[in-house]
C-alpha cells in the first residue's frame, strides 16, 4: 500500500501519534467522498497492527500480524458497517461490538475498530457506542469514517480526535488522474474532474463506470426536452433507473453552468467543461430569474433524496418545470 499524493501531511501526522505514543482512543476522519478516508483509515490500522514497520510508517506486509490483515483473518481489526447498503448501524450491531471489546486483544499491539459511515449509526445505536468512548477499553484504538461529520451527535464528536482529509487542489487531480491508465480517462480528464467535484478516487470511479457515457445521454435528453424534441414523463420514466444522486448533481451542475455562462464564464471553471457550447446556447433561451427558481426546486429535490418521495414523480416534476422553462422565453 501507498499513501495517495493529497494525503501526505495527514499520514505525517497520523505517524506522529505512533511515535510519540499518543494514539488517540477515538479518531473522527472527515472529508468529502471520494478521497480515500477509508484508505488511510486502514493503512494507519494496519501500521498499528504490523509487528515491524517500516520507516515511513507503513505495514511491512511480511510479518504474521500484515499476512492475518491480507487474509482479512485478523482478529483485533474490527469493521463495522451497515448490515445493507442505505441501511443504518443498528443498536444490535454496536452491542454485538460491545461485546467483542470486552475481551483483550489478542496481539500484544492495538485492536482498532473502523466504523464507516459513522454518520449512519441511528439514535439508538450512537446511544450505545458513547460507552465505548466513556469507558475505553484495554489497548484499543477506534477510528470513524464520514462524509457527513455534522450528522453525528455532538456528544461523540466532542469525545474523538479529529482528521479533516481535505480536498486536492486541480493540478494534483488531474496528475494523479492521468497516471492511472485508465482507458475512459483519455481526454476526458477535464470533464471527469468537474463530474466528481475535485475528488479523485469517485472520478477515477467514475471512468470505470462508464459514468461520463451516462451523464452525456441524460444531457442530450435535457436538451431534447428543451427543443420541445421529448416529453418531459418519458424521459422521467427512463431516469427513474439511473441512481438518484449523481443524477441530481449532474442537472444542477447544469444548471450553475449555464448560469455561470450566463456571465461569460471561462470554460475550466464548469463543472461540465466539455458541454460549454450547448450549454451557453441554452443559457441565451431562458431567462436567468427562471433558472434560479429551478435551482430552488433542485435544492429541495436533493432534500428528499432520503426520503419516501417518489423518485419518478420527482424527476417528472423538475422536468416539466424545465419544460415550461423553454417555453415561457
Amino acid at each position: 500500500m501507498s499513501i495517495l499524493p493529497w494525503q501526505q501531511q495527514n499520514w505525517v501526522r497520523l505517524c506522529g501519534y505512533r511515535t510519540q505514543n499518543r494514539v488517540p482512543q477515538a479518531l473522527l476522519i472527515s472529508g468529502n467522498k471520494g478521497l480515500g478516508k477509508q484508505q488511510l483509515a486502514n493503512q494507519f490500522a494496519f501500521s498499528l497492527l504490523c509487528a515491524q514497520p517500516k520507516d515511513d510508517g507503513l505495514s511491512c506486509g511480511h510479518c504474521d500480524s500484515c499476512l492475518l490483515l491480507s487474509a482479512e483473518t485478523h482478529p483485533d481489526l474490527i469493521k463495522l458497517k451497515p448490515d445493507e447498503q442505505g441501511k443504518a448501524i443498528t443498536i444490535g450491531q454496536i452491542r454485538g461490538l460491545l461485546a467483542r471489546l470486552t475481551l483483550k486483544p489478542q496481539f500484544e499491539s492495538y485492536r482498532v475498530v473502523i466504523i464507516s459511515p459513522a454518520d449512519l449509526m441511528n439514535n439508538a445505536a450512537a446511544n450505545a457506542f458513547l460507552k465505548c468512548l466513556e469507558e475505553p477499553a484495554e489497548r484499543t484504538v477506534i477510528l470513524l469514517i464520514s462524509d457527513k461529520p455534522a450528522h453525528l451527535p455532538a456528544t461523540i464528536i466532542s469525545r474523538c480526535q479529529r482528521l479533516a482529509v481535505a480536498k486536492p487542489d486541480k493540478e494534483t487531480v488531474i496528475s494523479w488522474l492521468k497516471q492511472q491508465n485508465v482507458g475512459a480517462l483519455q481526454g476526458n480528464v477535464a470533464a471527469l474532474y468537474g463530474l466528481a467535484q475535485g475528488s479523485p478516487l469517485l472520478a477515477l470511479d467514475y471512468a470505470n463506470d462508464g459514468a461520463l457515457t451516462m451523464r452525456n445521454d441524460c444531457f442530450k435528453a435535457w436538451v431534447d426536452i428543451a427543443m420541445q424534441r421529448r416529453h418531459p414523463a418519458i424521459i422521467a420514466e427512463d431516469w427513474h433507473k439511473i441512481p438518484e444522486s449523481p443524477l441530481i448533481f449532474w442537472i444542477t451542475s447544469w444548471l450553475i453552468d449555464m448560469i455561470k455562462c450566463c456571465c461569460q464564464t471561462k470554460a475550466d471553471c464548469l463543472y461540465n467543461p466539455d458541454l460549454k457550447q450547448p450549454l451557453q446556447e441554452l443559457s441565451q433561451q431562458v431567462e436567468l430569474r427562471g433558472l434560479y427558481k429551478l435551482y430552488d426546486l433542485l435544492l429541495i429535490s436533493r432534500q428528499r433524496l432520503n426520503t419516501q418521495i417518489n423518485k419518478h414523480s420527482m424527476f417528472e416534476e423538475i422536468l416539466i418545470k424545465w419544460s415550461e422553462l423553454n417555453l415561457s422565453k
